[in-house]
């Protein structure tokens, strides 16, 4: 019985523990999205920049290199945000119960099997005694 529930424990932990994993998954990525279509602004302001280098006045290649610039940054924050991403404090603390867990589970189950085999012996020597 303790066995089940040690095992029922572990299940609910590692459930609790991926819904996170997913959760910051998604965030993760959702960040490396939006991350990546800055780059592609900066890039295409970076076009943007040349181009009005060579065909308009000085003003207007600083206001393209300015957004280009803009985006650059935000891109590199958005990028260190997706990376940086650890596991949370309720992340761990499930992968822990769940460990434990299944550490009571497997100590549990072992028990039971060498009482199994030490009565098997017992009987055994039992009915030898009594022939």
């Amino acid at each position: 019985m303790r066995t089940l529930r040690l095992a029922r424990i572990a299940a609910e932990a590692e459930g609790l523990r991926l819904r996170h994993v997913a959760q910051r998954t998604a965030v993760r990525c959702a960040a490396a999205v939006v991350a990546l279509v800055f780059l592609g602004g900066a890039v295409a302001f970076a076009h943007i920049a040349v181009w009005y280098w060579l065909r308009l006045s000085f003003e207007a290649r600083h206001v393209a290199l300015m957004f280009a610039g803009a985006d650059l940054i935000l891109a590199g924050a958005l990028g260190l945000l997706a990376a940086r991403s650890s596991p949370g404090r309720t992340e761990v603390e499930a992968l822990a119960v769940r460990q434990r867990a299944l550490e009571g589970a497997g100590a549990s189950i072992a028990w039971s099997t060498m009482a199994v085999q030490v009565l098997r012996i017992v009987a055994r020597l039992f009915v030898r005694s009594r022939r």
